[in-house]
């Protein structure tokens, strides 16, 4: 080939690469009905319901937006009775506006963001980033660098729920992370699996800062090929204009002070075919049936905890805080803790857990305990500072 000929095939290429990273911007960043500009500097795009990410997926194609579950697991009165109570704030960019009927709220994604750098290595063909992008940037290599506690049970459940303190835990570097979620996935870790998670996290590998935010997430192959964080693809149908997916929660738990808690509830709808996600008393929105396999009917496996991304090299612990950054020995107002943990059995009613088991990778750099009261129903604290005189 010559060398013009090779120029121009060269530029072909860059063009047709950078006409997909364009595309790829402009389907997070839709034309707005209205824009918030929040403290923490985010800016969040309202957007029409009928133009949100979900609806390009392939098989949403004629999917019909559902506005209301059929049922709820705490009762459709408590449901219908929350929408009329006054709005509470939860999240920073609630003080600086609301976004209208009819629309939901995105983040706006900024350079500094996680997403964008890998569209930058995007337009270089790095097929280790296209897999991290279509990955929601948690590839299945990442495993390793996991450092876990968590609370399980094991059978035949239609949802859970969980309401969890928040801190901001410190990370020891950027492109580690730290979170505290509740799963919904299944009994088999094989290379289909299926998982629908949610919590809050500090991740500035993905949003460019190392602020608290509300998340969910989730794949149907063990995050090989499908599912992201948040609104990063198409898929989850978002139906309310009060909560952003990815925007910061607002305000914090103080050590020794206030605690600030959120409450976390995902629930299956077998009548309409949906996983319904609940922040608070807020209905989010739903994965519908059609995006999971494994989880087409129930979910085998629920967890409540918590995960730290340690990406220090030659196996050297990692100072990233997990939860508070306190062992849960110290305790209420010191330590992380998620209460009133429940799961959904066959009649579709919250009940709590008649056992709980744990796990705790490493114990000595991040652990769990379980408790029982009557108040707390069942509970948990869990975290740790990471590296110490005994977590070397």
């Amino acid at each position: 080939m010559k060398v013009n000929q090779l120029c121009c095939f060269v530029l072909l290429l860059m063009m047709m690469a950078l006409c997909d990273a364009s595309r790829l911007i402009n389907y997070f960043n839709k034309s707005p009905l209205k824009s918030i500009k929040s403290k923490d500097g985010d800016v969040i795009d309202c957007i029409l319901l009928s133009e949100q990410p979900a609806l390009d997926h392939p098989l949403l194609k004629d999917h019909q937006i559902l506005m209301t579950p059929s049922y709820h697991p705490e009762g459709l009165k408590k449901l219908f009775n929350s929408r009329n109570d006054e709005k509470s704030i939860t999240q920073l960019w609630q003080l600086a506006g609301r976004c209208p009927q009819g629309s939901i709220p995105i983040r706006r994604g900024k350079k500094e963001d996680g997403f964008f750098s890998v569209i930058k290595s995007f337009l270089q063909k790095d097929e280790t980033n296209r897999e991290k992008l279509s990955a929601g940037m948690e590839l299945i290599s990442q495993v390793k660098s996991y450092q876990s506690v968590a609370s399980y049970a094991m059978g035949a459940y239609y949802g859970a729920k969980a309401i969890m303190n928040v801190w901001q835990p410190q990370l020891q570097q950027p492109n580690e992370y730290s979170s505290s979620q509740l799963w919904i996935t299944e009994n088999s870790f094989g290379s289909n699996q299926n998982t629908i998670q949610a919590g809050w996290h500090v991740n500035p590998e993905l949003y460019g800062d190392a602020r608290t935010r509300f998340f969910m997430h989730w794949t149907r192959d063990n995050f090989k090929s499908t599912g992201c964080y948040n609104l990063l693809c198409s898929g989850f149908v978002q139906i309310t204009n009060e909560i952003v997916l990815g925007g910061s929660v607002f305000p914090l738990s103080n050590f020794n002070g206030s605690q600030s808690e959120i409450s976390i509830l995902i629930w299956k709808d077998p009548a309409q075919d949906a996983w319904w996600l609940e922040f608070g008393n807020t209905i989010v929105g739903y994965w519908p049936g059609s995006l999971l396999t494994s989880l087409a009917h129930y979910s085998s496996l629920i967890e409540w905890g918590a995960l730290v991304l340690n990406k220090q090299s030659d196996g050297v612990q990692t100072s990233t805080q997990m939860g508070s950054g306190h062992f849960p020995q110290e305790g209420f107002k010191r330590a992380s803790y998620m209460r009133n943990l429940e799961v959904i059995g066959s009649s579709m009613k919250l009940r709590p857990l008649n056992y709980l088991r744990t796990i705790a990778r490493k114990s000595n750099c991040y652990d769990i305990t379980v408790g029982e009261n009557a108040d707390w129903g069942n509970y948990i604290f869990y975290g740790g500072p990471g590296r110490n005189p005994s977590c070397p």
